[in-house]
């Protein structure tokens, strides 16, 4: 069968090359055409376009170039009409993803939905839109089942993917090879994770540089991402005391002894990897603003969102200074708070699910479409 997919961001590119890589094992005769990144192109799909080309966040930000994302979401609807699918497989990334899923759905085409977009946190009244263009949602998080039957709209839960990428990890490398490979010496190691765009690490990384100084018997080390040269990174980095790494943000998550991290994803790819975090986040004004008016949840990190309660500081927007990121890791950093959180990421772990969410969804996707 002839399955398109559509993935705009890091983490999303993640989850998809995962499911491409089930859906290969259960359909021999599978070919796969998709937007997305680099992990799902080594799954051997047909990359249309790269994610690099689709990361636009904030409302300003998409305002500013909606030209650009409306020829984009012209030239998809062409290319899928090209391919005849048997089915478009959208994951996450719902403000382009949703337009494709209607137009998909008018054309004949099985759409299915792997990570639901929160619809939970605002525009809730998006779920009837989804009721009419989705064949079947596929949810990750556990109180979403529970949300989309308010809505009389069954689907299914299928675990988080992050337990899976994580148990699948083959950076579990020797904690001395590790600190030869970075020359990091015998200091405990903070992990930096500023995001994966490039507007959100130019506004997050500058404030974490100015924590380095303040901890000065600790290697800093800045997760990096392949698709921005290391020049960009250095720019902001090279009046400090730290270590890049490139596309390894799980092995030297395995390595750390606390982190910084910007909310997404990678604030619970951090907990599931039991390490101590301060969550941070700033946007440009505007957007915040008006998000601040649109969004109606308690919490913006996932681990405090499954939690319902705070288990990890969030330091938000005029929040996210050097004096506050400096007291908050330096709490996390004491044994007895450090304790408290890792105990309550066990906690979070049971409560996302087994692993196994790819082979599930690969598996309801095949039933469905048989």
């Amino acid at each position: 069968m002839k399955y398109y997919i559509i993935a705009g961001e890091a983490s999303g590119d993640l989850h998809a090359s995962n499911l491409i890589k089930e859906l290969k094992r259960l359909d021999t005769t599978s070919d796969f055409r998709c937007w997305g990144g680099d992990l799902m192109k080594d799954q051997g799909a047909t990359l249309v376009m790269h994610l690099g080309d689709l990361a636009f966040m904030g409302f300003v930000e998409v305002l500013m170039n909606i030209r650009t994302i409306i020829k984009k979401i012209k030239f998809c609807k062409r290319d899928i009409l090209q391919y005849k699918p048997d089915a478009l497989i959208l994951v996450d990334y719902p403000g382009f993803n949703m337009r494709i899923a209607k137009f998909a759905k008018k054309a004949g085409i099985k759409v299915f939905y792997y990570i639901s977009p929160q619809v939970w946190a605002w525009k809730q009244g998006r779920v009837h839109k989804i009721k009419k263009s989705v064949d079947r949602m596929f949810v990750i998080l556990p109180f979403e089942k529970d949300f989309y039957k308010r809505f009389d709209y069954d689907v299914d839960f299928v675990g988080h993917p992050l337990l899976d990428a994580v148990a699948g990890t083959s950076c579990k490398s020797n904690d001395a090879d590790f600190r030869k490979e970075y020359e990091i010496g015998e200091k405990p190691v903070i992990a930096v994770l500023p995001g994966s765009r490039k507007q959100e690490i130019a506004r997050m990384l500058p404030v974490m540089m100015n924590v380095v100084e303040k901890f000065p018997h600790y290697q800093f080390v800045v997760a990096g991402v392949r698709s921005l040269p290391a020049e960009y990174y250095n720019n902001l980095c090279k009046e400090y005391n730290v270590k890049l790494s490139f596309g390894n943000t799980y092995r030297l998550l395995t390595h750390a002894k606390a982190a910084l991290v910007t909310s997404g994803t990678a604030t619970l790819e951090t907990a599931l990897f039991g390490v101590p975090e301060v969550v941070c986040y700033k946007g440009s004004t505007v957007s915040f603003m008006l998000a601040k008016k649109l969004v109606n949840i308690k919490y913006i990190s996932l681990v405090n969102l499954v939690m319902d309660k705070e288990v990890v500081k969030e330091l938000i927007q005029q929040d996210f200074n050097s004096e506050n990121l400096s007291k908050e890791l330096s709490n996390i950093l004491s044994d007895d708070r450090s304790i408290e959180m890792k105990n309550e990421f066990i906690r979070l772990k049971e409560m996302l699910g087994g692993e196994g969410a790819s082979a599930k969804t690969a598996g309801l996707i095949m039933n469905l479409l048989r």
